[in-house]
């Protein structure tokens, strides 16, 4: 399975009362695939605010952008959990609509050992036939799948690909040691060009929702040999990468990116708590950013 270089990490639209806006969830949709050219989708993923919904709302989430896509991309939806058996549980409901793959984090709080994570992950893969993506994000974990035990996990035939939100130099070195078509994704956009250059297959982005298309010319430019357009576009788009997170002190992700959509007229709300609003610094810091 081929997801694409360039997947977005979709926010998840809530209207004033913080429920679900499926109208405006359309309305992005459309606006990722074909403004923002994005070739893939992750579903209540992080950046989705997967902690914050229920798994009706994931299903019914699972469910609406598959039919709204129209196959116009792939669809992957986040069913990881720090619970193996419900891990399993969503991963086999989502199967059964239909999606592309599915987004398996690492487990959070509970803090296995690899022995752990690897028996958590493979014990997933022998429940579904979905393609599945390992996330390996330690910021909000607390854990790091170590690079051998990736390696380790790439030989099950079901587990195709995995998001590294950790470094550089991990990317290369799962790249160096995993089978050929097992693809190595940066989740760290600012990563996204360095991590092409060292193995990785592309990037399962944010600030794509704001600067997609930008993000598919650098790949595109870097895959057909312009390594000096590629990076011309990379450190234009630098600022984007790192404000979005950093504005201008850490802001916990979707905040940011969700009130860059306000401004670009998607009526996509505010987070949930525990989350919050950018202040009034914060979003004057994002508006000087989008200029």
């Amino acid at each position: 399975m081929d997801f694409g270089r360039l997947i977005t990490a979709m926010v998840t639209p809530f209207d004033k009362a913080g429920e679900i806006n499926w109208e405006e969830t359309s309305r992005l949709v459309d606006y990722l695939i074909e403004d923002q050219k994005t070739e893939g989708l992750v579903v209540c993923g992080t950046t989705g605010e997967s902690p914050t919904l229920t798994d009706e709302e994931k299903l019914q989430l699972f469910s609406f952008v598959l039919e709204k896509a129209r196959g116009r991309c792939k669809i992957i939806a986040g069913t990881g959990s720090n619970s193996t058996k419900h891990s399993i549980h969503l991963t086999k409901e989502a199967e059964k609509l239909g999606v592309d793959g599915a987004l398996l984090v690492v487990p959070y709080y509970n803090k296995p050992n690899q022995e752990g994570l690897y028996q958590h992950f493979a014990g997933i893969a022998a429940e579904t036939n979905l393609p599945l993506v390992l996330y390996n994000v330690p910021s909000r974990t607390g854990v790091c799948m170590s690079v051998a035990t990736t390696i380790r996990l790439a030989q099950i035939p079901n587990i195709v690909a995995t998001k590294e939100c950790v470094s550089v130099d991990q990317v290369a070195l799962i790249a160096a040691g995993c089978p050929r078509d097992f693809h190595v994704y940066s989740g760290d956009d600012a990563s996204a060009l360095p991590a092409l250059a060292v193995g990785g297959h592309g990037i399962i982005s944010v600030a794509s929702h704001i600067v997609g298309s930008r993000m598919s010319e650098m790949i595109s430019a870097y895959l057909s040999g312009e390594v000096q357009r590629a990076g011309e576009i990379h450190r234009n788009l630098f600022p984007i990468f790192k404000g979005l997170f950093d504005c201008p002190q850490p802001l916990p992700n979707p905040s940011a990116v969700k009130y860059a959509l306000e401004l670009r007229g998607l009526k996509v709300g505010s987070v949930r708590l525990p989350l919050i609003s950018p202040t009034e610094e914060e979003a004057a810091f994002i508006e000087a950013l989008l200029k």
